[in-house]
């Protein structure tokens, strides 16, 4: 399960990429058609502007609501999970992800925190597929008892 929610993640800022392109790419072509962005253009209650502008929506109820709790199941699965700097892992992707949710709202006053808020993607996604690689393939010490934290990873010498 510890890896499922790693790769879940992952696949869930990718999406977030994804549709955020997709609905700039839409703004796009819609404003060089003639069409106004303005106040009134996004606090309409019709019919979308234009039909990319549902990934602008998806990108932010996916950021607010589902990779959030994404991350916090991870998080508590990381408890039963034997993965190596599991739990560690976990809480830097919990970390990383309330970051991202500051960083987004904070756009709406300081345009310049999407250049951290892209970068912090970046980071939660090498994160996430970081925890899923190192819980795939077992590198690094599991827990304390365990025989492969016994040993120290140079040749020939043991704690």
């Amino acid at each position: 399960m510890y890896r499922v929610f790693a790769m879940i993640i992952c696949a869930a800022v990718a999406f977030q990429a994804a549709v955020i392109v997709w609905g700039f790419a839409g703004l796009g072509v819609w404003v060089e058609g003639g069409g106004v962005l303005d106040k009134a253009a996004m606090e309409s209650e019709g019919p979308p502007p234009f039909p990319e502008v549902m990934g602008l929506m998806l990108h932010g109820q996916n950021g607010m609501m589902v990779i959030p709790i994404i991350a916090l199941l991870f998080l508590i699965v990381s408890f039963f999970a034997r993965a190596p700097h599991g739990r560690t892992l976990a809480l830097v992707v919990v970390g990383l992800t309330a970051l991202q949710i500051f960083l987004g709202l904070s756009l709406h006053s300081a345009p310049i925190a999407g250049l951290f808020h892209g970068i912090n993607a970046l980071l939660l996604f090498s994160t996430a597929l970081l925890a899923f690689l190192m819980a795939r393939t077992g590198l690094g010490p599991r827990h304390r008892g365990d025989e492969a934290s016994t040993q120290d990873h140079r040749v020939g010498v043991e704690v």
